[in-house]
């Protein structure tokens, strides 16, 4: 009954900016944290960004911090400036219905979107 559906992605040159949203719909508990993910090919997922359900606090991997924004409100969002070819990837959006927030574990996580192409050229 959860659907997540992400859009935004696409194909950018290096240096330029994305930004990807993620509509929530269906049963889920209002205090639930949502992140974002990315799996590059041939590589495992991993953690992008994370904010929790009163939109207060939020958490970066290293290798996007200073460079992406994650926000919420009736969506949320993932603003990607500085793209580099290594961030090149297929992105997922998340939910954890439970609003676990630290440390951001995949296994937390109990409802995902499809997926939307970030494709990065050098």
């Amino acid at each position: 009954q959860v659907h997540l559906v992400e859009s935004g992605g696409g194909l950018v040159q290096a240096g330029g900016s994305l930004r990807l949203s993620c509509v929530v719909s269906g049963r889920i508990f209002s205090r639930h944290t949502m992140g974002w993910f990315r799996q590059a090919p041939g590589k495992e997922r991993e953690f992008v960004a994370a904010i929790n359900w009163s939109a207060d606090s939020t958490y970066y991997a290293d290798s996007v911090k200073g460079r992406f924004t994650i926000s919420r409100d009736n969506a949320v969002y993932l603003q990607m400036n500085s793209l580099k070819p290594e961030d090149t990837a297929v992105y997922y959006c998340a939910a954890d219905q439970y609003g676990r927030f630290w440390p951001p574990r995949i296994d937390d996580y109990n409802y995902w979107g499809q997926g939307t192409q970030v494709t990065v050229s050098s």
